[in-house]
């Protein structure tokens, strides 16, 4: 993904799964086909921990100023040891993590800096989405900026989520919704704009860029008076 603008949130097959693991994180496997016309199929697993801090989503990672290779940097404390060796009851050291594009979190997700180096990091580990009862504000604004999706939701779907490791979801992007399997569904926030720049595969200057025309048409207007 490096040097692109904006990421696509292509349809996704209903093949997606997730597993469980011992920390506040809920992980989803999607299999994305092109387009977003977004419905998201995962079963799913769980961890609890809040006020999870970017600074813990990356460790040896913020001083670098370019995206790619982040992903390696992404829970490094809690992923590697002392001596840089996977540690193998880490859920994303897991064989059943591989591939997983879904993060499910604890409550006030990525909370402690301003940084872009968090959604960078889990977008070049190959996530897509975060669910969470409740997204910091700076990082919510990296993510969408960056093509991450934060997804909001209540306390009631989060703790059925938790209650149910295993059980599929469907997310869709272009309704704003989050379907549970007994057929419940629950709405997320998102800007109408930033819901066009994720299923457009842009940020707020590719928007500007594909209003080149139409700006260049103002301009001589402009100069013809």
């Amino acid at each position: 993904m490096g040097g692109e603008r904006g990421v696509a949130f292509p349809r996704a097959s209903p093949g997606a799964w997730v597993l469980a693991l011992a920390f506040p994180i809920l992980l989803v496997h999607i299999d994305f086909q092109p387009g977003w016309d977004t419905t998201i199929g995962a079963s799913h697993a769980h961890i609890v921990l809040s006020d999870l801090a970017v600074l813990a989503c990356l460790v040896a990672a913020l001083a670098v100023a370019v995206r790619d290779g982040l992903g390696a940097s992404l829970f490094a404390d809690w992923r590697y040891d002392g001596d840089g060796h996977a540690r193998p009851d880490f859920v994303l050291n897991q064989p059943a993590a591989q591939g997983c594009q879904v993060l499910v979190a604890g409550r006030n997700f990525g909370c402690g800096s301003s940084r872009e180096h968090a959604p960078w990091a889990l977008l070049d580990y190959g996530f897509r989405a975060v669910i969470s009862t409740e997204i910091a504000d700076i990082f919510r604004s990296n993510s969408l900026k960056n093509g991450l999706l934060p997804v909001v939701v209540d306390e009631a779907t989060h703790g059925w989520l938790l209650a149910n490791p295993g059980a599929a979801v469907e997310i869709d992007l272009s309704a704003s919704t989050l379907r549970l399997p007994d057929g419940r569904t629950t709405t997320f926030p998102i800007e109408a704009f930033s819901r066009y720049c994720l299923m457009n595969g842009i940020d707020e200057l590719g928007y500007l860029l594909n209003q080149m025309a139409a700006i260049q048409r103002y301009e001589q207007a402009r100069d013809a008076r």
